[in-house]
């Protein structure tokens, strides 16, 4: 099986010239806080030898027009698109959570202030379908409106997440809805939008967005538990992080709807409304591992990938294509950033 950092560097190297290109269309001053916020620059447009995110979505867009039969060049057109509507994502992410750390750099926000960090964002998601549009493919057209409904399910899911902030207790199965649409949604159609573009029948296309669809929820939950239990100098983020803004994640939402005493405590902590204390964040911790979140996680995880696999075996496709993405969803659900 190819080695999963092989094949995020390979698409990298395909994606970036192409995003690159397509950035030179912005206005200079968005042109540049993005460029900023993909790593490339410093704050001053200096060249950065900063790596950027992991470029997974349009690894998984290249490796879905391979898995269609065709070259990997088919999907590109995707493959920036979706990274263009990922990035859009976290530049308003960044400031509706107040996060002033991206990557271990200042977020663009934190730089330049929330009305560019928007309109920057805005800027991306108009040109993830202008990317489309004037790719020439025959298939342009059903591919624009299969990444329209994923940034649809996005915002629907970042509006549950908001919302959640503002109630004392969320059941599970609405955090599992709400993770399935701002992390699901974009993956899945990364993971089918190149073998759209090729054309592929459709039981090919609804088993790659399956497949993309659980390994986003097994990116999350994963996610989530590094938002806990991640080590701050590989995930870049303060230790803690979501227990400091009482997130109702969903190793924090399993473990606060299990009976005993622990997950009783829990459950009254998330509903305070008091300022969180510094000094009792790991004892919050500490509930949530003994309530049984952090095994829980782990567990779904493992079974969110377990189905995601299973949906590819239902289809043919070539070998290799196959093995990279079941490595890529592997590689996703143990990392630890």
């Amino acid at each position: 099986m190819t080695a999963t950092p092989t094949t995020l560097r390979r698409s990298r190297d395909i994606v970036t010239p192409a995003l690159r290109a397509v950035l030179d269309r912005l206005d200079e001053t968005s042109r540049a806080q993005a460029r900023y916020h993909l790593g490339w620059t410093t704050p001053d447009g200096e060249l950065a030898a900063v790596e950027g995110g992991k470029a997974v979505r349009p690894a998984l867009a290249l490796l879905s027009a391979r898995a269609a039969g065709a070259p990997a060049e088919v999907g590109l057109p995707g493959a920036v698109a979706v990274e263009l509507v990922h990035n859009f994502s976290l530049l308003h992410d960044d400031v509706m959570d107040g996060d002033t750390l991206r990557r271990h750099r200042r977020t663009v926000w934190a730089v330049w202030g929330v009305p560019s960090a928007i309109l920057t964002g805005d800027a991306l998601l108009a040109l993830a379908q202008e990317v489309l549009l004037e790719s020439g493919s025959p298939n342009a057209a059903a591919a624009g409106t299969l990444l329209a409904t994923a940034t649809r399910d996005l915002v629907r899911g970042q509006v549950q997440d908001l919302a959640f902030e503002q109630r004392t207790a969320v059941p599970l199965d609405e955090c599992l809805d709400m993770v399935a649409g701002k992390t699901g949604a974009l993956l899945s159609a990364s993971a089918s939008i190149g073998a759209v573009l090729a054309g592929a029948p459709a039981g090919t296309t609804a088993a790659l967005a399956t497949f993309g669809a659980q390994v986003g929820i097994a990116f999350q939950v994963v996610d989530d538990l590094l938002g806990i239990w991640g080590d701050p100098a590989v995930t870049g983020k303060p230790v803690y992080s979501d227990l400091r803004s009482r997130k109702k994640t969903l190793p924090m939402t399993y473990a606060a709807s299990q009976p005993g005493a622990a997950g009783e405590r829990l459950a009254a902590w998330l509903a305070g409304t008091d300022p969180v204390d510094e000094a009792a964040l790991p004892e919050v911790a500490a509930m949530v591992e003994a309530a049984g979140g952090r095994d829980w996680a782990t567990e779904e995880a493992r079974r969110r990938m377990e189905l995601a696999e299973s949906a590819l075996a239902t289809v043919p496709m070539p070998d290799p294509p196959r093995d990279e993405l079941v490595a890529l969803g592997r590689f996703l659900v143990t990392r630890e950033a």
